[in-house]
């Protein structure tokens, strides 16, 4: 039976090995402190937040997000550490809330491996506090106890660490603070929730337990279930999608004989149409991977700590020296080692079989927007009458789904910039690619980016703008250039950008003001309402400090009133400006022209590979693509 307690209560733990879930309506850090008998935390090493995830029996979350699973075993912490305290915080920075008062009250739930749950808090009466600890896990008489702290901070972070006696506090609170930054800005946002405050997933097959989570501390023994989570409501906010709850999803197949998985379908998911089904049972796809990934990954480092462990044990013991005990020992260990991850292998094995099958059911059935180049829908394009609800710029795979790939889907409109990294990263397709040819892929990449958008618009409701200072992409902007679909010529030298530059700055300023006064119609009659795209190439060639607050000011502004970034640029070329340009650069959505392991998923925060899409060798489907986007604009047709 489930403990719900109130500040100050505590409760007998019945396990040692938990997982402490954590659901908030907007994005928290996620942390926990180790203390000695005293509860002072005794330097940085003692403390498992996103920039240093993992400590001797404990493991948090890597990021930011609106719900984590924490990871402890209780038997894995060293000696000396008498309690562990669970601690919130809400990230800095713009857009952010600066106060637990202004957002829904926390719950956290501590739970066995199965997701039983032991005992509950609700963290509520906060109000200008910044940091929380939550709830602490404590030792007493040689049992484990866990008890209601809700102490909140006003001080931060670095008030929370300063009173459990962590010495350099505010160092070791900017810190967090930064690589929760980083984490939040290689993330890819989540999607809507439901009504209801979950996100509903329907199974392809029979319900299956698990823990799911990430870096949960055991083998899992059945595939791990669809996880639901909580937050928010949806905003249903489209232009032309009404506002009430969504219908049911569409009738699911037939059952599966005795023992077999039910057969998946396309659109499995709530939704007001079928793209809209289509869009949740992708992302829906999105976390299962994940989850299912996290889950074998925590597994095979758990099988492989307690091998470790027993081996210790087993040479450390000196009658394990005598006749063959050490060797038995040693064997056993593997023994155990080799069944909890062949275990742990056969579970993930099981779930990729049904996502595969899953995705060859769904990319048939995927519309032009969320389609590959290589998808037949494509030979039957037309120039659609409505804006799509998300767009495809890519795939995103993990090392442990050889072969399954998942869409990139991105909200239209964008919400945020997107930046095509040029540079030379860590990953070896990049070290295997000449930098001049890295240059040349990624204005590709971003051509190709704005001819999708350009497809799944409306006519005359898309427009495209380019700078391109030195005029070095005219090759790859020649699809662009030669079917006539840009605003205006391509945009060379410095009064080139600074031209382009004051006319989008010109329209986010009049449209915000037409906004705030509740006078949309008093627009100039020369603004073009269309949603604008400021594809810029080879930042910051060209551009003087004037410029450069232009284009910072386009990517914290525009979105909201629709102009859009799409920056072709190698980070070290803007060195120096220092750290003028971090929030550029955090403000946008990082793609790669070749594979690179760089983005994070919102739930658990593995390092995903992503790809981008490229039209099949020799096909000219953006050409074709293009020549109809030209032809609708030149006859009116919307």
């Amino acid at each position: 039976m489930t403990a719900e307690l109130v500040r100050g209560q505590n409760h007998t733990l019945p396990q040692t090995r938990l997982e402490i879930r954590v659901s908030a309506g907007s994005p928290v850090v996620a942390g926990a402190t180790l203390g000695d008998e005293r509860g002072t935390v005794r330097g940085a090493e003692w403390i498992a937040h996103p920039a240093s995830h993992r400590v001797p029996g404990l493991e948090v979350s890597r990021q930011a997000a609106a719900d984590h699973r924490l990871a402890v075993d209780l038997d894995a912490l060293p000696g000396s550490v008498h309690r562990v305290t669970v601690l919130l915080a809400l990230p800095l920075g713009p857009g952010q809330p600066a106060r637990f008062g202004a957002v829904a009250a926390p719950f956290v739930a501590v739970t066995g491996l199965d997701g039983t749950e032991i005992a509950t808090f609700t963290l509520t009466g906060l109000d200008t506090e910044s940091a929380v600890s939550a709830l602490e896990l404590y030792r007493r008489q040689g049992v484990w106890k866990v008890r209601a702290v809700g102490q909140g901070y006003a001080a931060g972070l670095a008030g929370m660490l300063a009173d459990q006696g962590v010495a350099e506090a505010a160092e070791v609170a900017a810190s967090i603070q930064e690589a929760v930054a980083s984490g939040l800005a290689r993330s890819v946002t989540p999607p809507p929730r439901t009504p209801d405050g979950e996100r509903v997933r329907h199974p392809a097959g029979p319900p299956a337990s698990g823990n799911g989570g990430p870096a949960a501390p055991t083998p899992p023994d059945p595939a791990p279930a669809r996880t639901e989570t909580s937050g928010g409501p949806v905003d249903y906010a489209h232009p032309r999608r009404q506002t009430s709850a969504p219908p049911p999803p569409p009738p699911a197949a037939p059952p599966a004989a005795p023992g077999q998985p039910a057969q998946p379908v396309a659109g499995d998911a709530t939704g007001w149409s079928m793209d809209e089904r289509l869009y949740n049972q992708i992302w829906g796809m999105f976390e299962d991977l994940a989850r299912a990934v996290a889950a074998y990954r925590s597994a095979v480092d758990f099988a492989e700590s307690r091998m470790d462990q027993e081996l210790d044990r087993a040479l450390s013991d000196p009658r394990s020296r005598i006749g063959g005990a050490g060797d038995r020992a040693r064997e056993e260990a593997r023994a155990k080692h080799d069944e909890l991850t062949g275990r742990a292998r056969e579970a993930l094995e099981r779930d990729l079989a049904q996502l595969a099958a899953e995705s060859a059911v769904v990319e048939p059935a995927l519309p032009a927007a969320y389609a590959g180049w290589g998808n037949p829908v494509w030979h039957g394009y037309r120039v659609p009458m409505e804006i799509p609800m998300a767009l495809r710029i890519g795939d995103l795979h993990l090392p442990e789904g050889i072969g399954l790939r998942i869409p990139l889907l991105v909200r239209l409109p964008l919400e945020r910039g997107i930046w095509v990294d040029s540079g030379r990263t860590a990953s070896e397709a990049a070290a295997a690619t000449p930098g001049d040819r890295l240059r040349t892929l990624a204005m590709e990449t971003a051509v190709a980016l704005a001819v999708r958008l350009l497809a799944v618009y409306p006519a005359d409701e898309f427009s495209v703008h380019v700078i391109d200072p030195a005029g070095s992409a005219a090759g790859p902007l020649s699809p662009l250039v030669d079917a006539g679909v840009l605003a205006g010529p391509t945009a060379a030298g410095a009064e080139g950008v600074s031209s382009v530059l004051a006319h989008l700055t010109r329209r986010v300023d009049l449209v915000q003001m037409a906004i705030r006064a509740g006078a949309s119609d008093a627009l100039p009659p020369d603004l073009d309402t269309a949603e604008q795209l400021l594809i810029v190439n080879d930042f910051p060639h060209g551009f003087d400090d004037r410029a450069v607050t232009q284009l910072r000011y386009l990517a914290d502004e525009g979105p909201s009133v629709g102009v859009h970034l799409l920056m072709v640029a190698d980070r070290e070329d803007t060195r120096a400006y220092g750290p003028v340009l971090d929030p550029l650069w955090r403000s946008l959505l990082r793609i790669t022209p070749v594979a690179d392991d760089h983005l994070a998923d919102p739930w658990v925060g593995h390092a995903w590979t992503y790809e981008p899409l490229r039209a099949p060798q020799g096909s000219r489907v953006l050409e074709q693509v293009l020549a109809l986007v030209a032809a609708a604009r030149r006859t009116g047709y919307r």
